[in-house]
């Protein structure tokens, strides 16, 4: 059974940062794809960033340069650090995995997700 438990979120103002983390139980950490997403209210559940199996990054446009996605496979953890936040990153962030070694940016391509955390940010 996978188990993603994220921490980390919480109330920012604008140009403030966060990290947030993800640890991951119950399966072999290194063969799988992981990401974070995030959803707003009324909004559809959209991809943040992702990491593959060898390292492989992809981003979503609007936090390039701003958010660094990470993970250590001694800790079995996944980081997202948020720089530079803005009102429009308000949302639940939620980490995701799937078993697979190649990445997507699609919600429905994982099987695995967290309860999700919170982040608020404020003008």
């Amino acid at each position: 059974q996978v188990q993603l438990v994220e921490s980390g979120g919480g109330s920012v103002q604008a140009g403030g940062s966060l990290r947030l983390s993800c640890v991951v139980s119950g399966y072999i950490y290194s063969y799988y794809c992981m990401g974070w997403f995030r959803q707003a209210p009324g909004k559809e559940r959209e991809g943040v960033a992702v990491i593959d199996s060898v390292g492989r990054i992809t981003y979503a446009d609007p936090v390039k340069g701003r958010f660094t996605i990470s993970k250590d496979n001694a800790k079995n953890t996944l980081y997202l650090q948020m720089n530079s936040l803005k009102p429009e990153d308000t949302a639940m962030y939620y980490c995701a995995a799937v078993r697979r070694a190649v990445c997507s940016m699609f919600a429905s391509y994982f099987d695995y997700w967290g309860q999700g955390t919170q982040v608020t940010v404020s003008s």
